[in-house]
């Protein structure tokens, strides 16, 4: 399925471009019996059901135009905004987190020091690890995460 993640953001990038659309993310994936392709889309100061729409519409006529197909099944194509906790996938993605001292949700593929979920503030980012400051019931901890171990990551609502 990569092949086809590697495809349609090659076909997506140049809509988008033109647009000043930032692609956020891209998935294939089954869900029950169908197949969904779903781009996530953004832009500063949030993107527009509109442009949703706009991107869909475009990157449509270009898959349909492709020969030979480069999705074999019947799919849905789905276009819309990452949300307001959007995935945290590019460095930028990370650099901006930090910058704007963002609350993010962090889940790890194995524990780092007793947990494999962590919720606070991005303090620190160098390309190894990230520096996290939390709160552990009435008290601001700090923990460094190896990036290595992350296995998602995405800007989390403070309430």
């Amino acid at each position: 399925m990569s092949s086809v993640v590697e495809t349609v953001t090659d076909l997506a990038t140049p809509i988008l471009q033109k647009h000043h659309f930032e692609l956020v993310d891209l998935e294939f994936v089954k869900e029950g019996k169908s197949w969904y392709l779903r781009a996530y889309i953004d832009k500063p100061g949030g993107i527009t059901i509109d442009e949703c729409a706009l991107v869909s519409d475009e990157l449509s006529e270009k898959l349909d135009a492709c020969d030979p197909d480069p999705i074999q099944q019947a799919y849905y194509l789905e276009v819309s905004s990452p949300g307001a906790e959007r995935p945290l996938k590019k460095e930028q993605d990370y650099e901006n987190a930090v910058a704007q001292n963002a609350n993010v949700f962090i889940s790890l593929y194995e524990k780092v020091a007793g947990s494999k979920d962590y919720e606070g503030h991005l303090i620190g980012l160098t390309s190894d690890e990230i520096t996290l400051e939390y709160r552990d019931k009435t008290r601001l901890k700090q923990v460094t995460i190896p990036r290595s171990k992350i296995a998602q990551a995405r800007l989390a609502i403070e309430f």
